[in-house]
């Protein structure tokens, strides 16, 4: 007798559900992560501007995080703990030691808790993987602390694991202290070592979070590697003109064609001009590259009518001042390679030097390497949470309107630029010819008025050299400035970039003088400080923390000196912009408002997925 099967089969689920299922899982991950870093604190993020080659200075300021630890400190412990308790803890993250001091009352097991707090803290913020922040010794055991799990008894009984416990978590609080540098350009000329300063930053500690803007010495650089002949006798002007010979032997150039040319065409008792070169050699250098770059210039403002940079056109008139003997307004009336009928044209010396100094620039492997990370991730502005980042300032006109430049203005000029500087790089970067009119709008961008990275109705280099007359050495500002002071120029701009504050450097300004980082409401923020030795001494550092945004005035080399002679710390003064009574989300930035678009747009295909799927998908 058959006996009939009254069981259901069950259908196997066909290739294309298996992938229908794949595919959801896959953006069920993307939508989950945008998720997570939408609640996230916005990054702490610490901008710094006009470093000018001071390399040493960089490095032993980064060391010190700019005092981004003491706030972060203050920030994730509870209001109720003094100042003293929360410097007590700051000097144990800086020594990465545990300091017994009775008068704080805290054992070692409560200092240990205290750094899990501040620890948990930064690792609110999505980007960091534990991973990649602790040492292995003591992975486990700290990530079990941050959860709220137990530990083995001997971590707080045993002193010596104790302190070699808390010696590794002041090493993780260190390195996700900042989490983002915003660099606004400027670190070649003036000091001795940019090479450093550039190494730093995209060294692989650094270079995932630093977000660079150029400056105007950084295109001069730049112009000149791919191979303008005027912004290299520019570029090697300004470094014989602060006897910088080391940096030039760092990178491995040579210069001895150069210098005997100099040397023999410009004796020392000959160069009475203002040449700042300490040196024999410096001065001639500087003088002899002074002519050069002036001749090889007025080629590109003559080919280049557009630039309307007519008054720096100063060969004609030198050489009828020679002519007639005229020459009351010189103070340098020297110039043995001056054809007085055709002084734009170089002497046959003159033009072998710059030839062999072309031929170095464009192939030197050392400054490419330094260069390449420029070209690569070098921007002309940037914007970040909620902040219009740029060197010096968008091109406006005396009525408060953005300033037109071969046709563009506002943020379609500097996306214009932005363009150009990128065709260059990839051309230097693959050894490919380069396009004349890019190269030519580098000398433009390095001094024309209308440049998003200069600002100056000019540039006065000659007048500076070789005229009497210091009224005429005057570099008189454009309008950038005044501007900010227009409520309506402020609102053209932060609706242009769609941001709600501007930050910039450039210019620098003298806090013992009464400036100020910020405008009045806090829109408009200078963070240049006049790092190098060059000018102040001393520099701005700004900090955006998701419950504060400050400035920072840094200490001179003698007050960092002297703090360490005393074994404190260097005295930083705060300027506070603003305060947020809620730490501040990345949703609530630009960039979160990007991340909800791609949300919504992630969330709408995983409906459709899931509609069209079976019932037991």
């Amino acid at each position: 007798m058959t006996v009939e099967s009254h069981e259901t089969k069950i259908p196997r689920p066909s290739t294309n559900d298996f992938l229908r299922a794949e595919e959801i899982d896959a953006l069920a991950q993307q939508l989950l992560r945008l998720e997570t870093e939408l609640n996230s604190n916005i990054p702490t993020t610490l901008w710094i501007s006009d470093l000018h080659g001071e390399g040493d200075r960089f490095k032993s300021i980064l060391r010190g995080r700019f005092g981004v630890l003491y706030q972060t400190c203050r920030e994730a412990l509870p209001n109720t703990f003094s100042i003293d308790k929360i410097q007590y803890l700051v000097r144990i993250i800086r020594k990465k030691q545990y300091i017994l001091d009775p008068a704080m009352k805290m054992d070692i097991q409560d200092v240990v808790l205290c750094l899990i707090q501040v620890l948990k803290y930064k690792l609110t913020n999505a980007r960091h993987n534990i991973e990649d922040i602790l040492l292995p010794e003591f992975h486990d055991t700290i990530s079990r602390l941050l959860s709220g799990l137990p530990v083995p008894d001997p971590i707080f009984e045993e002193a010596i694991i104790s302190e070699r416990l808390i010696a590794h978590l002041a090493h993780a609080i260190r390195n996700v202290l900042i989490d983002k540098i915003q660099v606004l350009g400027d670190v070649f000329d003036r000091g001795p070592q940019p090479d450093k300063i550039l190494r730093i930053l995209s060294s692989p500690a650094y270079r995932r979070i630093v977000d660079y803007v150029f400056g105007n010495h950084d295109i001069l650089w730049m112009g000149a590697a791919s191979g303008n002949k005027s912004l290299i006798a520019e570029a090697l002007r300004i470094t014989c003109r602060y006897d910088h010979f080391e940096f030039l032997e760092r990178l491995k150039f040579d210069t001895t064609k150069l210098a005997e040319f100099a040397e023999s065409t410009y004796p020392d008792d000959k160069i009475t001009g203002n040449f700042k070169a300490k040196t024999k050699r410096g001065r001639a250098m500087e003088k002899a590259l002074s002519i050069i770059q002036f001749k090889l210039e007025e080629e590109t403002i003559n080919q280049y009518p557009e630039y309307q940079m007519e008054s720096r056109l100063w060969l004609d008139k030198l050489a009828g001042m020679l002519k007639k003997g005229r020459t009351e307004p010189l103070n340098d009336t020297y110039f043995p390679t001056l054809d007085l009928d055709s002084p734009q044209t170089l002497s046959a010396a003159e033009q072998s030097v710059i030839d062999d100094l072309v031929e170095q620039f464009i192939s030197n492997k050392h400054l490419k390497r330094l260069l390449k990370y420029l070209f690569e991730v070098g921007k002309t502005y940037s914007i970040h949470n909620n902040m219009l980042n740029i060197h010096a300032l968008v091109p406006s006109t005396d009525d408060a309107q953005f300033e037109e430049f071969l046709g563009h203005r506002g943020r379609v000029l500097l996306d214009f630029i932005q363009a150009a500087i990128e065709r260059v790089g990839e051309n230097y970067i693959t050894g490919s010819p380069q396009n004349p009119r890019d190269q030519a709008l580098f000398f433009y961008l390095w001094c024309g008025p209308r440049s998003p990275f200069f600002g100056k109705h000019a540039m006065k280099t000659f007048e500076r050299y070789y005229l009497t007359d210091t009224e005429s050495h005057a570099e008189r500002s454009l309008y950038w400035k005044q501007n900010l002071h227009s409520k309506e120029f402020k609102s053209l701009l932060l609706s242009e970039f769609g941001v709600k504050r501007v930050v910039y450097g450039h210019t620098p300004v003298n806090y013992l003088k009464g400036s100020h980082m910020a405008s009045d409401d806090g829109v408009a923020i200078n963070v240049d400080g006049g790092f190098a030795a060059a000018y102040y001494n001393r520099g701005h550092s700004l900090v955006h923390t998701p419950y504060q945004l400050y400035g920072i005035i840094l200490p001179t080399p003698d007050e960092m000196k002297e703090a360490e002679q005393k074994l404190e710390s260097a005295p930083l003064d705060v300027e506070l912009i603003d305060e947020f009574i809620h730490p501040m989300k990345v949703k609530d930035t630009i960039e979160g408002a990007k991340m909800k678009k791609e949300r919504s747009k992630i969330m709408t295909q995983i409906r459709n997925l899931a509609n069209t799927a079976p019932n037991d998908l």
